[in-house]
């Protein structure tokens, strides 16, 4: 059988396991390039930040990229997400504008909420973007709302919400669980599972191992998964969408991931050691999946480089489109505030 230039060897596919097997060279360098374009999109943002250009503040998923990326991949263009405060990496693995974003974090009126929402309520409807929320478990009864209305509509969308291990021990994330179970709503519950609800340690939180070993009390499955390997997520992700497409009920999957940063730019991580982050460094996603590729013949080094240059590129481009972008008028304060 003749090999195609730049094509995986006979050798190299015998030896892939079977999560990374599964996926084609194309889904790959997609998948690579929005979690370059989350990395570098937080880092630019964090920057920005310490210049004085943003105020406010943010909660960076610089580590979780896999986890984002990998749970999204296999939805459709007009399926919904819903995110939460630390939601930049969601709203690019479903495909927003970094453009739009920068300038939604500049509080200029071409961001997507016309720089009213800022870092933590960013929404792209046409993209399925329903919006982040600053509330903790506060996407998930929305998201049993959005399943309600696919459901009624007959329609063959799926809902993914995102959420992290804090909001696992408020009511909402119980009776959300719960009554998506009861009606059979096309859900797939995202806990990202970083380890810590602000500064609290999850084992000194939670009476079981893991958020996944709740779901079978609501008769849905539950998968826990390591969040830092994308092929892994991707594995557990596609049969989660496509049980909630078909009609048989939400999932709930855990993603076990780690932010790199602190809660948020206020966080002085007085809870956790050194030695735990770095140890955490380690094991990031992007080089850990560039470098399998690479030892299988997948990608070059090359071709690597090219994705992740193309990715700065659309960042530094997205920046000063942001800086160029008009500040909203005064005048128009309450504008969205009340319906006409």
């Amino acid at each position: 059988m003749a090999i195609a230039p730049g094509s995986r060897t006979i050798a190299a596919q015998a030896t892939e396991r079977p999560e990374l097997a599964a996926l084609s060279d194309d889904g790959l360098r997609v998948a690579l390039s929005r979690m370059h374009l989350i990395r570098k999109f937080e880092e630019t943002a964090e920057a920005s930040y310490m210049r004085g250009l943003i105020h406010g503040t943010m909660h960076l998923s610089i580590g979780q990229e896999a986890s984002a990326v990998g749970a999204t991949l296999e939805l459709a263009r007009d399926d919904y997400i819903l995110s939460t405060h630390r939601g930049h990496g969601h709203c690019i693995a479903k495909g927003a504008d970094p453009a739009r974003m920068f300038a939604e974090f500049f509080g200029k009126e071409n961001g997507y909420c016309r720089g009213r929402g800022g870092s933590m309520h960013i929404a792209d409807i046409e993209g399925g973007n329903l919006g982040a929320n600053g509330i903790v478990a506060g996407g998930l009864p929305i998201a049993v709302g959005v399943g309600m209305s696919i459901k009624a509509q007959k329609q063959h969308r799926v809902c993914m919400v995102f959420f992290g291990d804090g909001a696992a021990n408020e009511g909402a994330f119980h009776e959300s669980l719960n009554m998506a179970s009861i009606w059979r709503l096309p859900i797939v519950f995202v806990c990202e599972n970083n380890k810590y609800g602000m500064s609290m340690d999850i084992a000194r939180a939670m009476a079981v191992a893991n958020v996944a070993d709740r779901a079978p009390a609501y008769a849905m499955p539950g998968v826990t998964v390591d969040g830092n390997d994308l092929p892994v997520v991707v594995a557990a992700a596609r049969p989660a969408i496509e049980r909630a497409r078909q009609g048989g009920g939400p999932t709930l999957l855990e993603c076990k991931t780690y932010r790199l940063r602190g809660h948020s730019k206020s966080d002085r991580n007085l809870y956790r050691s050194k030695e735990e982050i770095e140890a955490w460094r380690e094991k990031d996603a992007i080089r850990r999946l560039e470098s399998e590729l690479i030892a299988h013949g997948r990608f070059d080094e090359g071709e690597l480089l090219a994705i992740e240059q193309a990715a700065q590129k659309t960042i530094d481009d997205a920046l000063e489109f942001a800086k160029a972008s008009p500040n909203p008028d005064p005048a128009q304060l309450t504008r969205d505030v009340y319906a006409d």
